[in-house]
C-alpha cells in the first residue's frame, strides 16, 4: 500500500530534526565526560594529572571545530558557575586564575584547531585518516601546553625553563598515550557517532546542515 503524503512528510520531519539534535546530544556528552576526567586526577605538583583533556581531544576529533568548541564552551561555563567539574572537584572563577587556567583555557583554541585539521581526513583512506587525527591531537596539545606554560609562569613567577618542568615534561609520556588512545577511539567511534541520515556519513555539521533526502518509491 501506498503511503499518504501526510506520513512521509512527518517521517522526513522527524529525521530532519533527529539529524539536528544529534551533534549537540554528542556534545553535551562530551563536556560531561570532560567533567569525569577532571576528577580522574594524580596531583604532582601545581599541575595535576587528569584526564580531562584526553576528552577534549577526542570531541574535536569527533565532533568537528564548532561542536567541540561549544562543548569545551559548555565545560568552561559550567565550572566559571562554580559546578565542581574542574580538576579534584574544582570550580570557579578562581580556579581559572590559578595555576591551571591556561591549560582550561587552551582547550577552546585547541579544539577548533583539532576539529579543523581533523575534518581533513574524514573522507579520505583509514590510514589518511589515522595520521590527520594524530597530527591534530599533537597540534591540540602543543596549544594546551602553550597556553598553560605561559599563564603557569605568569602565576607561579617561575622562569619560562622552570615552568615547561614543571607544566610539560611530566604529562609528555602520559600525554602521548591519551593522544594515542584518542585517535583509536575516534576512528572506530566516528561511524557509530555520525550513521544515520546525513549524506556525508562522518561530517556531523553534514548531519544539521544537508539531511540526506528520502527516496521515493
Amino acid at each position: 500500500m501506498r503511503r499518504k503524503p501526510g506520513h512521509a512528510d512527518a517521517d522526513h520531519g522527524d529525521v530532519n530534526q533527529g539529524a539536528a539534535l544529534r551533534p549537540s546530544v554528542y556534545a553535551s556528552l562530551m563536556c560531561a565526560l570532560m567533567a569525569v576526567g577532571a576528577y580522574l586526577s594524580l596531583p604532582i605538583g601545581p599541575v595535576p594529572i587528569v584526564l580531562q583533556n584526553m576528552f577534549v581531544l577526542l570531541a574535536g576529533l569527533l565532533l568537528g571545530s564548532r561542536w567541540a568548541l561549544a562543548s569545551v564552551s559548555l565545560y568552561l561555563l559550567l565550572g566559571i558557575l562554580g559546578l565542581p567539574v574542574f580538576s579534584a572537584g574544582g570550580g570557579g572563577l578562581g580556579h581559572l586564575l590559578g595555576p591551571t587556567g591556561g591549560y582550561l583555557v587552551g582547550y577552546l583554541p585547541a579544539a577548533a584547531v583539532i576539529g579543523m585539521i581533523s575534518r581533513l581526513g574524514w573522507h579520505r583512506a583509514r590510514s589518511a585518516s589515522l595520521v590527520l587525527d594524530g597530527a591534530a591531537a599533537v597540534a591540540g596539545s602543543l596549544i594546551v601546553y602553550a597556553c598553560g606554560v605561559l599563564w603557569l609562569q605568569r602565576v607561579t613567577g617561575l622562569t619560562l625553563h622552570q615552568a615547561i618542568v614543571a607544566g610539560v615534561v611530566p604529562f609528555l609520556v602520559g600525554d602521548g598515550l591519551k593522544i594515542a588512545a584518542a585517535v583509536v577511539l575516534a576512528g572506530y567511534a566516528r561511524p557509530l557517532v555520525w550513521r544515520g541520515p546525513s549524506p556525508g556519513h562522518g561530517n556531523p555539521e553534514n548531519a544539521v546542515a544537508n539531511p540526506e533526502k528520502k527516496k521515493g518509491n
